[in-house]
């Protein structure tokens, strides 16, 4: 392809098939032009910026060597997609990432063919790339599987479960560590880059698979002898043991920001018959962008920002987060009992606990990305009198569910669950929502569940749970800042399974559990206004519910509404069942005629949006309640449409 001289090369390649036409030599201005393109659409947009920075050598070299889309390129986790986002077709729209309407921030099967598999959570993408790499070979088509995975989503087990099962797939699936943490190898140089080219080489493929057959037809202890020798030289000089131990044919360290070397290596595992391949590329987090690379998280998650100076937009002075709030709380805690504890998995930062473990280093525990070790563990601490707080995200918790039924909530251990980005999550969108903690955790026994409705809420339920031995316990709080309550000096022992009454009436009653309450009370203003008398309840437990003050308001009122930001099967499905098997709306009972509406999450995976903007879809505002009060009081109340007037 020869371009105009004065066209940049990034407008010359739209798609992968332009790029495949440039010549070796024009592809370091590609990744240059790439890098700036992406720094600045992520100064406009926010999001994550230092992962994609470092892969986008790396990004080019693949769509370069690789058939794609008929190769399957998997990103691992997705946050470090932007420039395979840009090369793929989206260059377009790649300002409206993490935005109402535009790009995910993640990978999305339904946005490009180029996204074959959706990711947004850790150390998925070995499994999904064999997956394809088996079923092309299943279905005698061509086509491999390429999974590109970071060093950090190595710590989880599902990576190694994988390999573990990569042989059927043969030399279909490559795996391309992502090593940019430099804790695996150390810094690459000339030989080690010399000596990837070597291994990855046919005749150095063809001379090995010679030595194998040779080895085989020696005596048992000369074949054995021969291949420990062959596998100690490999592993003394590249480091690749343990892959190789998998099954794998380890090629690296290799440099991955020089194209030089990262296009031949890629070309020769791509023709080569060995096997699955692993190869090991050594990034630079936030390479090319000297602010991302002189950070300490290297520009990993940022705001908006100044693409000169690197400086981020900050957000107006507020309440503090509730993480904050949380990471104060637990360390008042920990500064009264001793035996408090705190683990997270992969998230100290986002959890709060990085504050926790610079206070108290020796019971602070960060796992890795291993959700179900964390559990577990916690449980192991917990049965030998420990009190530990297992603090993760409602999504990322998913992953360890049967640990939480297996572990904890069978055995009754009294481990603490703090369940942050609780709720709808902004600009993550669906992968990261934290919707179903309340349905999953509320069904098991032995079980508390508990849900903070301000700031305040959570200092008191921190509070509970650390002293709370009789079996397992949850609290869940949102993402964001607080609704700027003062935080108490002394946190109060709530009584489990008890709410609290914020505002009395006499002909609704408006259930809230968690940060709803302040749409609740904002609904109640306008039913008051309307002349229908209301009550708000903050009921702070999903389990055990507070059955005598339901009970109490549904003999009480005439509509009872539930609100929660879960999904369908929480909160309105337990009060619900306390109804029915009270026979509190049979005709012919106290409560007959009374009306149930529950408000929840809708049946659907949510986009990504304004915070604002999700909850409005999903109905869970003040003007949302309104509607659905006096939708249930329509038909029955004489007063409501002159009220309405």
């Amino acid at each position: 392809m020869n371009a105009n001289p004065a066209t940049p090369l990034l407008d010359t390649v739209p798609a992968p098939e332009d790029l495949r036409k440039l010549k070796p030599g024009q592809l370091r201005q590609l990744a240059d032009e790439l890098r700036a393109e992406m720094i600045s659409a992520v100064g406009q947009t926010g999001g994550h910026l230092g992962s994609g920075l470092g892969v986008v050598e790396l990004t080019v070299a693949i769509h370069y060597v690789f058939d794609t889309p008929r190769d399957r390129l998997v990103w691992d986790v997705g946050h470090q997609a932007y420039p395979h986002k840009i090369l793929t077709g989206r260059r377009d729209r790649i300002r409206t990432l993490r935005q109402g309407g535009g790009l995910s921030g993640f990978t999305k099967r339904s946005e490009s063919e180029f996204d074959p598999f959706g990711a947004a959570h850790s150390s998925t993408s070995i499994s999904a790339a064999l997956g394809f790499a088996v079923a092309n070979k299943l279905k005698h088509e061509p086509g491999r599987g390429i999974a590109v995975i970071g060093d950090g989503a190595m710590s989880a087990g599902m990576a190694y479960e994988a390999m573990n099962n990569a042989k059927p797939a043969g030399n279909r699936l490559i795996v391309i560590l992502n090593d940019n943490d430099m804790s695996i190898a150390p810094p690459v140089g000339g030989l080690s880059a010399y000596l990837a080219k070597l291994v990855s080489s046919r005749p150095f493929l063809n001379m090995r698979e010679l030595a194998r057959k040779i080895s085989r037809r020696l005596p048992e202890p000369l074949h054995r002898a021969a291949r420990k020798t062959d596998e100690f030289a490999r592993g003394l000089a590249m480091g690749g043991t343990l892959f190789e131990e998998l099954g794998f044919y380890y090629v690296g360290p290799v440099d991955g920001h020089n194209l030089d070397q990262l296009i031949p290596i890629l070309e020769n595992v791509r023709d080569a018959e060995v096997g699955p391949c692993l190869i090991h590329v050594v990034t630079k987090k936030g390479k090319g962008y000297a602010p991302a690379e002189e950070s300490a998280d290297k520009y990993h998650g940022v705001q908006k920002f100044n693409v000169v100076t690197g400086e981020q937009v900050k957000a107006p002075a507020g309440p503090p987060s509730y993480t904050g709030v949380f990471a104060q709380a637990l360390i008042a805690e920990a500064r009264r009992d001793e035996t408090i504890c705190a683990i997270t998995a992969a998230m100290p930062s986002g959890t709060g606990l990085d504050k926790f473990g610079a206070a108290f280093p020796d019971r602070s525990f960060d796992v890795g990305i291993a959700e179900q070790h964390a559990v577990t563990f916690a449980a192991g601490l917990a049965a030998q009198g420990m009190r530990p707080f297992c603090a993760i995200y409602s999504t990322f918790l998913q992953r360890a569910f049967d640990q939480v039924v297996h572990d904890v909530a069978i055995q009754n251990l009294p481990v603490r669950f703090a369940i942050d980005r609780a709720g709808l999550v902004g600009a993550d969108g669906a992968t990261h929502a934290g919707a179903f903690d309340i349905t999953y955790l509320a069904t098991l026994p032995n079980m508390v569940v508990m849900a903070a409705a301000d700031e305040a809420e959570l200092v008191h339920m921190t509070h509970t749970a650390a002293r709370h031995d009789a079996g397992p316990i949850a609290f869940r709080y949102p993402r964001g800042n607080g609704v700027g309550v003062p935080l108490p000096e002394t946190p109060l022992l709530l009584e489990i399974g008890k709410g609290r009454v914020v505002r009395e009436g006499t002909k609704v009653a408006l259930l809230s559990l968690g940060t709803r309450l302040g749409e609740a009370l904002k609904a109640a203003e306008t039913l008051e206004a309307k002349g229908l008398s209301t009550t708000v309840a903050d009921l702070r437990f999903a389990k055990p519910l507070d059955t005598d003050l339901i009970r109490r308001l549904m003999l009480g009122h005439e509509v009872i509404v539930t609100i929660e930001e879960g999904a369908i099967g929480g909160l309105g499905a337990h009060v619900l069942t306390m109804a029915s098997d009270e026979g509190l709306t049979d005709p012919d009972s106290a409560g007959g005629g009374l009306k149930i509406r529950t408000m929840r999450l809708p049946d659907l995976f949510q986009d990504q949006d304004k915070p604002e903007a999700q909850y409005d879809e999903a109905g869970l505002n003040a003007p949302q309640i309104v509607d659905t009060v006096l939708s249930a009081l329509r038909h029955n109340s004489a007063g409501v449409e002159e009220a309405r007037a």
